[in-house]
C-alpha cells in the first residue's frame, strides 16, 4: 500500500465521522435515543481512530538514530494496535453499557425524524467513505480476497479504515433497526437491544484489529512473491551458487531487512566475493525496492556436510529454505 493511498483513505473517512458524529449527537440531544449517543460516540472515537493513523504515518518518517538504528517505520504498527484499542473501549464497550442501560429502563424516541434523518445521512457518508478505502485498496490488493488482504497487507492503513467503515456500516443498520422498531412498537427496549448490537460488533472488529496488528508488531517476514524475487536475485550462478538460509523481516510497511548467508566457490578471492555480494544487494533492490537493509554473509557450501545436519547453514527445510509468508 502507497503511503498517499492510505493517507486519501484515512483523511476520506475522518471528514465522514466528523460530520456524522456532530449530526448524531444532535439527534440524540433532541430524540433521547441512546442508539444516536453510542453511534455519536462511535464516530467520534473513529475520528480519533483516523487521527492516531495519520499521527503514526508521521511519526514513522522520522530519520534513524543512533538508538533507533533501523528507524520508526514501526510506528506506524504501533498506532494501529491503538486504535484497535480506543474502538474496543471507548467504542465497543460504552456502546453495550449504554444498550444495557436502555433495555434495564427503556422509554420512547422523541423526535423519531431527528435520528432517522441523521442515520440516512450518516448511511450516505458512511458509504462514500468505504467506497474510498475499497479503491484504494483495490489498487494494491491484487488478486488476494479481501480476507487475505486484510490479514496479509504489510500496511496496517487501509484494513484498518475498511474494517472501520465496515463495521460503522453495519452498526448504522443495526441503529436504523433499533430505532425502526422502538418507533413501530413504542418499545424503547428495541433502542437499546440495537445499541447493544452496535457494542458487540464494535469489539468483535476490534478483535481482529487487535490480533492482525499484533503479528505485525512482532515482525513479519517478506511475503510470498517478494521472498521468490530475492531468492532469483540473489544467485547469479557464477559467483554466488546458492542460497544457505535466509530471514527476511519488515522493519515497516515499506521497508525490508534481508539477511541471507549465500554459497559462494571456495576458490574466489575476497575481492571478488565482496563484489559479487555487492553485486547481488544491488539485484536485491532493483527486484524488490523495499529490501533497503541488506546483510548477505558468504560461507561454502558442503552438500555432506549440509546432509548430516552438521553445515552451519543448515536449516530444518534444507539448504535452500524459502521462509513462508506468517500472515497475521
Amino acid at each position: 500500500m502507497s503511503a498517499s493511498g492510505g493517507t486519501k483513505a484515512i483523511v476520506a473517512a475522518l471528514a465522514a465521522n466528523l460530520s456524522i458524529a456532530v449530526a448524531k449527537f444532535v439527534a440524540f440531544l433532541f430524540s433521547g435515543s441512546s442508539s444516536m449517543l453510542a453511534e455519536s460516540v462511535h464516530s467520534l472515537a473513529d475520528s480519533g481512530n483516523q487521527g492516531l493513523l495519520l499521527l503514526g504515518g508521521k511519526r514513522a518518517k522520522r530519520e534513524a538514530t543512533p538508538e533507533h538504528p533501523f528507524g520508526y517505520g514501526r510506528e506506524r504498527y504501533i498506532y494501529a494496535f491503538l486504535v484497535s484499542i480506543v474502538l474496543f473501549s471507548v467504542g465497543g464497550m460504552f456502546a453495550v453499557y449504554e444498550g444495557y442501560e436502555k433495555i434495564k429502563h427503556p422509554h420512547e424516541i422523541e423526535a423519531w425524524y431527528w435520528p432517522v434523518g441523521v442515520l440516512v445521512f450518516a448511511i450516505i457518508a458512511e458509504i462514500f467513505s468505504f467506497r474510498t478505502a475499497i479503491k484504494e485498496s483495490n489498487l494494491t490488493r491484487g488478486d488476494r480476497s479481501w480476507t487475505e488482504f486484510v490479514r496479509r497487507s504489510k500496511a496496517p492503513e487501509l484494513p484498518v479504515v475498511l474494517l472501520e467503515d465496515l463495521g460503522a456500516l453495519v452498526g448504522l443498520i443495526l441503529a436504523l433497526g433499533g430505532v425502526g422498531l422502538a418507533l413501530a412498537t413504542g418499545n424503547g427496549v428495541w433502542d437499546g437491544i440495537g445499541t447493544l448490537c452496535i457494542g458487540i460488533l464494535l469489539i468483535l472488529i476490534a478483535i481482529v484489529l487487535a490480533v492482525e496488528t499484533k503479528s505485525l508488531l512482532l515482525g513479519e517476514s517478506a511475503g510470498i512473491e517478494d521472498v521468490q524475487k530475492i531468492k532469483a536475485a540473489v544467485v547469479d550462478g557464477d559467483t554466488v551458487t546458492r542460497i544457505i538460509h535466509m530471514r527476511t523481516l519488515h522493519l515497516g510497511p515499506e521497508e525490508l531487512l534481508v539477511a541471507a548467508k549465500i554459497a559462494v566457490r571456495h576458490d574466489e578471492t575476497a575481492a571478488e566475493v565482496a563484489e559479487a555480494i555487492n553485486a547481488a544487494e544491488n539485484r536485491i533492490r532493483d527486484a524488490v525496492p523495499i529490501a533497503r537493509v541488506i546483510y548477505l554473509e558468504p560461507d561454502i557450501y558442503n552438500a555432506e556436510a549440509a546432509a548430516t545436519g552438521t553445515n552451519p547453514g543448515k536449516t530444518l527445510d534444507g539448504p535452500t529454505e524459502a521462509p513462508s509468508d506468517s500472515g497475521h
